[in-house]
């Protein structure tokens, strides 16, 4: 990963590393018009059970986000939502949830990107693989077709019981967007960004009204298979954005 300046004081707060990762990512995901104002959230877990976890603040613009001011929150503490400082109630409901019953679920990112939250309102909202980036996802997403409203925490337990499989990397939410997990902050927002650019090909090709080349299932999943196993181009794609977030002499990193 890129290598930032840092007040030394600021550094030694708890998992710092980790909280410049989530910033810069935060950082690039408005950069890429993929938040939706501050309704959006990212959480990373940092203990080996999963169940501690950084999350961003109530209410604040990714655009302004730093690694201080991530939040260090307990899925099994029952009064986080009545602490000083807590979280928005539908972050807490859904990543919770997840966190709580998804180990594997190490990085859990949550938007209402333009493309994902279209396909999510097809009445077909499945991601067929019509070329590589979407290649990426065969075999590797769930539909949620369930939508009972905003995602307080009965409804982020009922999404993550659909996500107890550690091979669904997605859950397009039907109605609502898209939540993309992940093994780290480099790997969830590989993923996301690229579960985007999958929906908005597939999208603009609906709009020729031409008929799909679609690839075969045998070709679709030998080459998930082979993006899986790509050296290191998740950890260079943050890692570049680090630097040039740092080149620009952004402060995400403090």
């Amino acid at each position: 990963m890129a290598q930032t300046s840092q007040n030394p004081a600021i550094a030694n707060i708890g998992h710092w590393p980790e909280r410049v990762q989530m910033a810069a990512a935060f950082r690039w995901t408005e950069r890429l018009n993929m938040h939706e104002a501050v309704a959006n959230h990212f959480s990373l877990a940092v203990n080996e059970e999963g169940t501690q976890f950084l999350m961003n603040p109530n209410q604040m613009h990714f655009a302004r986000m730093r690694a201080s001011d991530l939040l260090l929150l307990d899925a099994n503490d029952p009064d986080t939502l009545d602490r000083p400082g807590a979280p928005d109630a539908t972050a807490w409901g859904l990543h919770g949830s997840v966190h709580r019953h998804c180990r594997h679920a190490r990085c859990v990112m949550h938007v209402h990107s333009i493309h994902a939250t279209v396909l999510a309102c097809l009445a077909d909202s499945s991601l067929p693989p019509v070329d590589q980036n979407a290649a990426t996802f065969f075999n590797r997403y769930v539909i949620d077709d369930g939508y009972s409203g905003l995602a307080f925490e009965s409804e982020g337990e009922r999404c993550a019981r659909m996500l107890s499989d550690p091979k669904i990397k997605v859950m397009i939410m039907g109605n609502h967007g898209v939540l993309v997990l992940g093994d780290s902050v480099a790997d969830t927002f590989n993923r996301m960004y690229y579960f985007e650019r999958a929906a908005e090909t597939y999208i603009r090709a609906l709009q020729t009204g031409q008929p799909l080349r679609v690839l075969s299932d045998e070709i679709a999943e030998k080459t998930a298979q082979e993006l899986e196993s790509y050296p290191g181009q998740a950890n260079s794609h943050l890692s570049e954005l680090m630097a040039i977030l740092d080149d620009e002499g952004s402060n995400y990193a403090s």
